[in-house]
């Protein structure tokens, strides 16, 4: 028998807070399959949901079957993210290379657009996983009463309320606060890796940068070049024997 889930108390975080906002560049990009105009749309809304679940997808990663699916409206935006969730990419990258507890947070971080609450919740969830499996868990997340509430069937899921008006600095990107290996599994495959490198590199504005012509694109090249110039002599002046010196003694006759 499943054990039903655990309650927990829900704490104020910022996405539970409604306020007045004014659009601008800092509002997250909200894509949704009930607004789609022409084909460059449904392209986006897959790119963004591809960035929501594994933050970057290589072409191994793709699921064609669930893009085509979507395209030709034959499932919902929900039932695409759910694919995602139940591919074996999301299983292999996320789930075998974690404890039940950090794939909750992670997946509670993807699905729901939010951090967990506290370390209760990741234990209610990490129960359902023990005792229902893998697929049952990623259901209820999307059957869940907030999912449902906040992005419902066409919506792509995104971090809520990252950034908040007043504030000079937003929440910390899921994608870096929760990577997708762990620390163990990191230190195994090798990275982070430090390069180490000599040569400074500057970002010159392209404004600033010379023209055609600009003598400065030619400073390399003058400097490259060695010119012949007269050796400073040896012997000094001083040194020098006055009879070896030529020269016209007074009375001789001067041909003309």
């Amino acid at each position: 028998m499943a054990i039903p889930l655990l309650s927990y108390p829900l704490k104020t975080q910022n996405e539970r807070i409604s306020g007045y906002e004014v659009a601008g560049d800092d509002q997250p990009v909200i894509y949704s399959a009930e607004n789609l105009l022409d084909s460059g749309d449904i392209d986006n809304l897959i790119e963004a949901a591809y960035r929501q679940i594994f933050f970057h997808a290589f072409k191994s990663d793709r699921e064609p079957f669930l893009e085509s699916q979507l395209r030709y409206g034959q499932i919902t935006v929900r039932d695409f993210i759910r694919g995602l969730l139940l591919s074996d990419t999301y299983k292999r990258s996320f789930y075998n290379l974690n404890s039940n507890y950090r794939f909750v947070e992670q997946s509670v971080q993807r699905v729901l657009g939010r951090d967990i609450y506290d370390e209760r919740e990741k234990l209610a969830w990490g129960v359902v996983i023990g005792s229902k499996g893998y697929e049952a868990f990623i259901d209820d997340l999307l059957n869940s009463e907030e999912y449902m509430e906040n992005f419902g069937y066409d919506t792509v899921p995104y971090q809520r309320r990252r950034s908040l008006p007043g504030r000079d600095l937003g929440e910390i990107p899921f994608n870096v606060k929760s990577p997708r290996y762990d620390g163990y599994y990191r230190a195994v495959l090798g990275f982070p890796q430090i390069i180490w490198q000599t040569t400074v590199r500057r970002y010159i504005p392209q404004d600033k940068q010379p023209k055609t012509g600009d003598p400065a694109l030619y400073l390399d090249m003058a400097r490259s070049i060695s010119p012949a110039i007269n050796p400073v002599p040896r012997v000094s002046a001083m040194n020098v024997s006055m009879d070896s010196v030529p020269y016209r003694k007074t009375g001789e006759p001067v041909e003309v």
